[in-house]
């Protein structure tokens, strides 16, 4: 069989798989996430055993520490992985949801209930625990998944996904809805990017380079993040222990990952105060700061920001900084070089906090907290199949509910139509 064939056989499979789910119910979903944690646990020899595999062909090939290490499967990495499964079967079920009802002047009852997308497509790279992640997702708000993970983890998603379809089989749910390519041909991703007549909704999850072809290549709608350019905006009077706390954690914690902050925007009242204090710590991190005139007056030691370091996502310990003159400046910085990720405003003015909330465009922006919070899981979702910076259909980070759209339902006693 040829790979078009085989990904056509795997996309027919979970299209059918979907209907059946869609009508499955809380209790029975639930069961299968539970059991499926269990026997992840279960299985934890033979799932590390398959991982080293891809380890030792990550090495020969001359993968990166970070990739490999984001590769890498421990006793404490299979158990997280369980414990959040266990954490999706907890949430509420969007599914079958009424979120609104009314009624009209003819006596119609007009209602708007949640139901899922059909068919999800997940092309990701690297991370195993993406694909016990994404399916337990789709499993709960009723959504058929499609699993396409990178070359260098397939004896890893292949070993995860096995557990996860016997677990389905064992509850009375069809095994296809959980699918998974299992081949690491790239004709084969461009295959499945051409079945719009099965796949409703593509997710891809890596770098930039993956998401833009994956765009480029789908007549499928796509989920799209294609960077995080995060920034914070430290007010005139912003309460300086804690700023200083705030923009440490959100560049230095997890430098690599999407919500980090990139920018840092100072008032230009704070900044001479500020900006010494915060180097400091930053040079004690081994941050290297890039910054605008009025930063290096301050700052001499610091590298001259070129313009496009404002629309550079470093994922290093990197960071650009600017001096501005207030509140608009800011808010004008970040609609020119942002990202639509996530944005924060560190103030003791409330007024200058509610207009940051109301303007600020991005997908999610935050008071006196650090943009790392930007997370399915920080903000309760339980979990995340991805952050959205578009608009449509979802807008930042993506849990069950995300994974539904609504329908009309209308009772009637009779009424025509004149």
């Amino acid at each position: 069989m040829t790979i078009k064939n085989q990904v056509l056989e795997i996309a027919r499979e979970a299209r059918a798989a979907s209907y059946i789910l869609a009508r499955v119910s809380t209790s029975l979903k639930n069961k299968a996430l539970l059991r499926m944690a269990e026997e992840l646990v279960r299985e934890t020899r033979n799932l590390i055993a398959e991982n080293a595999r891809d380890i030792k062909d990550a090495r020969r090939k001359g993968l990166s520490a970070a990739m490999i290490d984001r590769l890498t499967l421990k006793k404490a990495t299979v158990e997280g992985i369980a414990k959040g499964l266990e954490e999706v079967a907890a949430l509420p079920d969007p599914v079958g949801k009424v979120t609104s009802m009314w009624r009209r002047p003819n006596g119609l009852l007009v209602g708007r209930m949640r139901i899922p997308l059909g068919v999800i497509g997940i092309i990701y790279e690297s991370r195993p625990n993406v694909t016990a992640d994404a399916a337990a997702l789709c499993l709960k708000s009723g959504n058929a998944v499609i699993l396409r993970g990178g070359s260098e983890a397939i004896h890893s998603n292949r070993a995860i996904a096995t557990i996860l379809r016997r677990v389905l089989k064992e509850v009375g749910i069809p095994e296809s809805a959980i699918q998974i390519i299992p081949m690491t041909d790239r004709e084969a991703v461009h295959e499945m990017l051409q079945l719009e007549e099965y796949i409703d909704l593509i997710i891809p999850r890596g770098g930039e380079d993956l998401i833009r072809a994956v765009v480029q290549a789908s007549r499928i709608p796509v989920i799209k993040h294609y960077k995080g350019v995060c920034h914070i905006f430290v007010d005139a009077g912003a309460d300086t222990d804690m700023a200083l706390t705030i923009c440490m954690n959100a560049k230095v914690q997890r430098p690599g990952v999407c919500n980090a902050m990139e920018t840092l925007l100072v008032h230009k009242d704070t900044a001479k105060t500020f900006l010494p204090l915060m180097a400091e710590k930053y040079r004690e991190a081994g941050v290297v700061l890039r910054g605008c005139k009025k930063t290096r007056k301050i700052l001499p030691d610091a590298e001259p920001a070129a313009e496009e370091d404002w629309y550079r996502e470093y994922l290093d310990l990197i960071l650009a900084v600017r001096v501005v003159d207030g509140l608009d400046e800011a808010i004008r910085h970040i609609e020119k070089y942002g990202s639509l990720h996530t944005e924060a405003i560190i103030t003791r003015d409330y007024a200058n906090a509610q207009r940051f909330l109301n303007e600020v465009q991005s997908s999610t922006v935050l008071v006196n907290a650090s943009t790392r919070f930007s997370d399915g899981f920080e903000l309760g979702l339980g979990a995340e199949i991805g952050i959205s910076t578009t608009k449509l259909h979802a807008f930042g980070p993506m849990g069950v509910e995300e994974l539904t759209t609504t329908k009309f339902i209308i009772y009637g006693d009779g009424q025509i139509r004149s």
